[in-house]
């Protein structure tokens, strides 16, 4: 790495108490995400969980058929792997990274130990509700709004995952994370571009008026965001 990574970067890292950050520091291991890396495949016993801090991973559900659809991201506000600690070792869902950068991990049976301690069950089980809020709202979502709104959500619920404006993304990548056809993503994103919403070429897109990106958004956003806000602390922890 051509720098020393920060685990508090992740907010849940940068919550823990200092008697559980004592602990954790010499456990946690500085990994790499390159884009497309699968971390677990659906049924896959975890052997560790992760805490990005500047990547993204996106939890999908596949179909027997090969389709798949996106059910959550996870980036430096949380952590990959939650059903290690939740008591059922294996997930139905496929985590796949979505936006290459750094992560730290923890093996499964350290995160399992911890999860006995209150300050480290209290903090994961708020996290874990955030994330179920966005799971049931990226349903709602793709059942009831358009791809543009649709394709808002995701853009915004991206962005507040990373550092900047800009993300990495090809269309067919987001058509099999919003479970929508190709073509229907290239509208959208021809829509957005077209009200000076976004900029979109070689597969990098930039954000260029957010709060308008924010209005043409469905409320699934909205939502999502203020229950990260209620339920996870901002601040590090002393």
């Amino acid at each position: 790495m051509d720098s020393q990574p920060d685990p508090k970067q992740n907010r849940l890292l940068g919550a823990l108490p200092d008697d559980e950050w004592q602990r954790w520091v010499p456990q946690l291991e500085a990994v790499e995400m390159p884009l497309g890396e699968v971390l677990y495949e659906s049924g896959s016993t975890l052997s560790h969980v992760y805490f990005p801090t500047t990547a993204i991973v996106s939890l999908l559900y596949a179909m027997e058929n090969g389709a798949s659809a996106e059910i959550a991201v996870v980036g430096n506000e949380g952590i990959v792997g939650i059903s290690l600690f939740m008591g059922g070792e294996s997930t139905t869902s496929r985590a796949v990274v979505q936006s290459a950068g750094q992560s730290f991990r923890l093996k499964a049976q350290v995160i399992k130990d911890e999860f006995k301690r209150a300050p480290v069950l209290h903090l994961m089980l708020r996290y874990t509700q955030a994330l179920i809020t966005q799971m049931a709202q990226t349903a709602v979502c793709n059942r009831h709004h358009s791809v543009d709104q649709q394709l808002c959500r995701w853009l915004l619920l991206s962005l507040d995952r990373l550092p900047g404006n800009e993300l990495v993304a090809t269309q067919e990548m987001i058509a099999n994370m919003l479970g929508v056809r190709r073509e229907g993503v290239t509208e959208s994103a021809l829509k957005l571009q077209r009200a000076g919403l976004i900029s979109y070429a070689r597969g990098r897109i930039s954000v260029l008026d957010r709060p308008a990106l924010e209005r043409r958004s469905c409320e699934c956003y909205a939502v999502v965001k203020k229950e990260y806000d209620r339920l996870l602390p901002n601040t590090i922890a002393v």
